[in-house]
């Protein structure tokens, strides 16, 4: 069975675009590869954010994990820091990349454009401890967004260039990208995606929004003046985000969803649109609240950081051992 890692950084409540862009998708996965999954908490605090804060945004990350349908006994699911190889082989990782590469990843190009002062050494490096993330575990396949297949590719170049020095030690990943919904675009700004640094708030659909919220945040999504329900991403990009998202939740191809609305006004599409998701994120935050207020999330971690232990310290004492870091 071919293997398959990834995982979320939750600096903030998971939204509509994650479960729809990865967490969906993971559920699905779980059946058909060895699937590892994990919750970033080292990728977390490249920037300052309040503990009290990012211990919530954690736990119910984990608590959403299972909500959303992992199963612990058919996948692996830990926290990154309770498996310290991930940052020892990032280390390791940080001195095989270049400076160049890691000057050319797009979030510290863009972040430092904007404030050179408050751009820590740590989001400089990240990228280097995703590669190790991916690499720890031999990971065939790696599901991302379109906007994270650069963080592969810089995993790929680490792994051929760590097996050209020093013979063959880690498996190639590939990126894998659903079809549909792999970018889940802004409500209120459909040109850009859907993030929780959203200024507004009103284009970011949180998983645990109360269902009042979810459908009003979709009323109020941006269109446009054409009056015509089309799959037209340059022309509508938030009529076609509107698509893509009850294609993705619903399951109907898009172009069954137009020739359904053609003749029809916004304000019908979007109300189907908010049935859609509100049903889904309703069954969600139900099967969350059974879990906060149980001991799942304690006993999965646990689990998990075991399994993901035992495997990640083979790859590390195999990769120390040919840099001559090992002694014995």
């Amino acid at each position: 069975m071919k293997r398959m890692l990834s995982g979320i950084k939750p600096t903030g409540q998971l939204h509509l675009g994650n479960y729809i862009g990865a967490l969906r998708n993971f559920v699905k996965y779980q059946d058909d590869y060895e699937l590892y999954v994990f919750i970033a908490n080292l990728h977390c605090v490249t920037f300052y954010q309040e503990p009290r804060v990012l211990r919530k945004n954690l736990k119910d990350a984990i608590a959403l994990y299972l909500a959303c349908g992992l199963d612990p006994e058919k996948c692996t699911i830990f926290l990154q820091s309770d498996v310290f190889a991930h940052a020892q082989l990032g280390w390791l990782m940080a001195c095989q990349s270049y400076m160049g590469e890691l000057s050319r990843m797009t979030q510290f190009k863009e972040k430092s454009q904007k404030n050179d002062e408050g751009i820590t050494a740590g989001l400089f490096t990240y990228p280097s401890l995703m590669a190790a993330d991916i690499l720890l575990y031999d990971a065939d396949y790696v599901p991302v967004g379109d906007d994270q297949k650069q963080h592969v590719e810089l995993a790929r170049d680490l792994a051929i260039r760590f097996n050209n020095r020093y013979s063959e030690t880690f498996v190639v990943p590939e990126p894998l990208s659903p079809k549909v919904g792999a970018r889940i675009m802004s409500l209120s700004e459909p040109t850009k995606k859907m993030s929780k640094s959203d200024e507004s708030d009103k284009g970011c659909i949180y998983l645990l929004d109360d269902l009042a919220t979810v459908r009003k945040k979709i009323m109020s999504a941006v269109t446009d003046n054409l009056a015509n329900v089309d799959y037209d991403k340059e022309n509508q990009p938030g009529i076609s985000n509107l698509l893509e998202i009850m294609s993705s939740l619903s399951g109907e191809a898009i172009d069954s969803i137009v020739s359904r609305y053609q003749g029809k006004g916004y304000g019908e599409f979007k109300k189907e649109v908010a049935d859609v998701v509100c049903r889904e994120i309703e069954m969600i935050q139900k099967k969350y609240d059974k879990i906060v207020k149980s001991d799942l999330i304690e006993t999965t971690l646990k689990q998990g950081a075991e399994e993901a232990s035992k495997i990640s310290y083979r790859k590390l004492k195999k990769v120390q051992k040919k840099m001559g870091v090992d002694i014995f």
